[in-house]
């Protein structure tokens, strides 16, 4: 009998992003793979389709919690996962997790895996805020909480990127040290991603993420109007698309930055040849599960600044490959560009040693490996 897999996500883009060389593994083992998504359109349609999957068109909000609009969701999903019959389920980001585990448990799944790539909104760390907002991101966090130790509780094993976040997760009691699997990064893809001469002329500095606060936009932002005041030649790049996370920046909000000539902004795009065009890869974000920017700035060789919490600690050696610097503080991001821009050759020498470390633990041949080991297709 042919064997299958159904693998859930809220965003259809991250099936070709952050799956697709897992699926062409899959594929050639001879599994069938459903890659069921909310969001697909006509080019990631084909992609996936083009990797070997089979799309699946489901309905689940990425963001929001509207209690009857998600248990209408997560009945539609059981009923879908009841005609697909697979025989491992495995399921990422938030939503996915929660209600993909609780759907296959109930159809009665042989093998259930969930990742937990980052612990999301809920649990980051936020500026100083009113009242009101802290009180609703606490109650947010404890039904957050609640639902995620229902669901792992279905799940055969959890995956996660980082200790810290499993360190949370046991010591909260939301999941079992019995099931947990630490993979220490989703990986990039080595030959693709090749380290070569680094511009240097200006010295770029480049930041790719979501377009929100937690990112830690407005303290690259705030650090690059530090910087340009000393060296204004220095270029800033922003990468990213805006979004409808409730910490999310608005269009007038970066296009503002934009006119004011702090950075440039081209949306959301294909990374990889604006990495070429980088120096530095900055990421000043409050908490990751073990960022894949990062990862694919390290696999090109770049230098990189990032912060010292959960997920961003994972990436860097201070001093070696790139900076360690606290979570919010511009004072010290600023430090660090200038203390790159005022010894260039320690940009080419952190540069390469992000590319080993690439090599030692961010090679995705091997973490697929580990993948396909942990999902045990029957």
């Amino acid at each position: 009998m042919l064997k299958s897999i159904s693998v859930i996500t809220s965003q259809a883009f991250s099936i070709v992003n952050f799956r697709g060389a897992l699926i062409r593994d899959l594929v050639s083992q001879g599994v069938r793979v459903y890659a069921m998504a909310p969001d697909f359109d006509d080019t990631i349609r084909g992609q996936v389709t083009a990797l070997g999957a089979e799309p699946v068109d489901i309905d689940l909000q990425r963001t929001g919690m509207n209690p009857l609009r998600d248990i209408r969701d997560a009945w539609a999903l059981v009923r879908k996962l009841r005609e697909l019959q697979p025989d491992v389920v495995l399921a990422y980001f938030v939503k996915p997790v929660i209600y993909g585990m609780a759907a296959s448990w109930l159809v009665g799944v042989p093998r259930r895996i969930a990742m937990v790539e980052g612990l999301g909104y809920a649990f980051t760390l936020q500026p100083a805020s009113p009242s009101w907002k802290s009180l609703r991101r606490r109650a947010l966090r404890y039904t957050v909480t609640l639902m995620y130790r229902v669901a792992l509780s279905c799940a055969h094993k959890v995956i996660f990127l980082n200790q810290d976040d499993i360190a949370q997760f046991i010591g909260d009691r939301v999941v079992s040290s019995s099931k947990v699997e630490l993979l220490g990064g989703i990986g990039v893809d080595l030959d693709e991603l090749s380290g070569t001469p680094k511009s240097m002329h200006p010295i770029t500095f480049l930041l790719a993420a979501r377009l929100l606060r937690e990112k830690g936009i407005l303290e690259y932002v705030e650090a690059a109007r530090k910087v340009k005041s000393q060296y204004p030649f220095v270029r800033f790049i922003l990468l990213g698309a805006l979004d409808s996370n409730p910490s999310a920046l608005t269009h007038s909000d970066v296009g503002a930055w934009v006119n004011e000539g702090l950075l440039e902004w081209p949306g959301h795009v294909v990374v990889k040849p604006w990495l070429a065009q980088a120096s530095v890869f900055v990421l000043p974000s409050y908490r990751e599960g073990v960022p894949r920017s990062t990862q694919e700035a390290m696999a090109m060789g770049l230098a990189v600044i990032t912060t010292d919490v959960p997920g961003c600690r994972e990436t860097v050696v201070d001093g070696c490959n790139g900076y360690l610097i606290p979570v919010q503080n511009i004072e010290a991001l600023a430090s660090a560009m200038i203390k790159l821009l005022s010894n260039p050759e320690r940009i080419l020498a952190m540069g390469l040693e992000s590319r080993r470390m690439a090599i030692q633990k961010f090679d995705v041949k091997k973490i697929n490996a580990r993948l396909l080991t942990i999902l045990n297709l029957p």
